[in-house]
């Protein structure tokens, strides 16, 4: 019971990609340029949400809050992953790895929920266009946005609970270089298919079933864009579903890949290099796809700069 209980006192030490120093040194780099673009990116979407009202939309209110989530995992995970990269000291305490355990479980939980409420979302201003603002009213827009965060947490704290309170009888290496569900199972000294199954189930309901009410939405906008008489407009709206899709499908094909495949499917490194993705470019992406190719968030920054200067 004593070694059971060694890592709370220790703490953990994040392994990242130790065996290769060179390759640390070139991601050290890569990932302070992706978390510097990802937080002026999505820091102006969150701004030019507030402050222009001609923003104030079901859309953008949609947009702001995936930025807001984009930046707090982003910081939930990157700094530590930095500090580590950068110096030889690589140990984070217990309390913090449960926090960025917690943290980022609950925020990738709340985006699988809001990608699927803003493909909705565009569903209803495509397909039901005259009708849009009687459906996605705000107070229907703020309590799909309160259940994505409240269904996200919910399910953090009780796999938070699950993986941390296992017995590691000492073990406190973990070949990662942040707190993961998976990664944490494998340091148990006890039987933890019960904790698989549950994780698997869970992940179905939040990768599987939100994937699949994006795909039936973007199913029914393509049927609608297909009857626009414009080529012009057609290929303007499928250029932007398909950009949207992409986001997507980087998105949950990564975590699928993490959460749904068996622990042996692929090797360690393979399972960090998809989580730089989900954790590191999909945040970077999101700004880009949905608002700054944007007219209205074009002409927001304009108005914003011809504001201040």
């Amino acid at each position: 019971m004593e070694r059971a209980n060694d890592s709370t006192l220790s703490g953990f030490i994040l392994l990242g990609f130790s065996n290769r120093p060179q390759l640390e040194t070139a991601l050290f780099t890569v990932i302070l340029i992706i978390y510097f673009l990802s937080l002026l990116g999505n820091g102006t979407i969150i701004l030019l949400s507030i402050v222009d009202s001609r923003l104030h939309t079901p859309m953008y209110f949609f947009l702001s809050n995936l930025s807001f989530m984009d930046l707090c995992l982003t910081t939930c995970t990157v700094p530590q992953t930095l500090v580590n990269f950068k110096g030889k000291d690589k140990t984070i305490t217990y309390g913090g790895c449960v926090t960025q355990l917690f943290i980022a479980l609950g925020l990738g939980g709340v985006e699988c929920v809001l990608l699927s409420v803003m493909a909705y979302d565009r569903y209803a201003a495509v397909c039901r266009p005259l009708h849009y603002m009687v459906i996605m009213h705000p107070r229907l827009c703020l309590q799909l946005v309160v259940s994505a965060w409240l269904t996200g947490f919910s399910n953090s704290v009780l796999q938070t609970a699950l993986t941390m309170t296992l017995p590691l009888c000492g073990k406190n290496q973990v070949d990662h270089f942040f707190c993961e569900v998976p990664v944490m199972l494998k340091l148990a000294c006890t039987n933890t298919s019960i904790n698989e199954a549950e994780l698997f189930a869970v992940s179905v309901f939040f990768l599987v079933v939100p994937l699949s009410l994006i795909l039936v939405s973007y199913g029914y906008i393509t049927r609608a864009v297909l009857k626009i008489n414009s080529a012009q407009g057609r290929r303007k709206a499928f250029g932007t579903c398909g950009s949207h899709l992409l986001v997507v499908i980087i998105f949950f094909g990564t975590l699928i890949s993490m959460y749904l495949q068996p622990p042996s499917s692929y090797s360690q490194d393979v399972n960090k290099s998809i989580a730089l993705f989900y954790t590191l470019v999909t945040p970077l992406l999101n700004p880009l796809i949905y608002t700054l190719r944007n007219k209205e968030v074009k002409g927001a920054l304009r108005r914003l700069f011809n504001k201040s200067s």
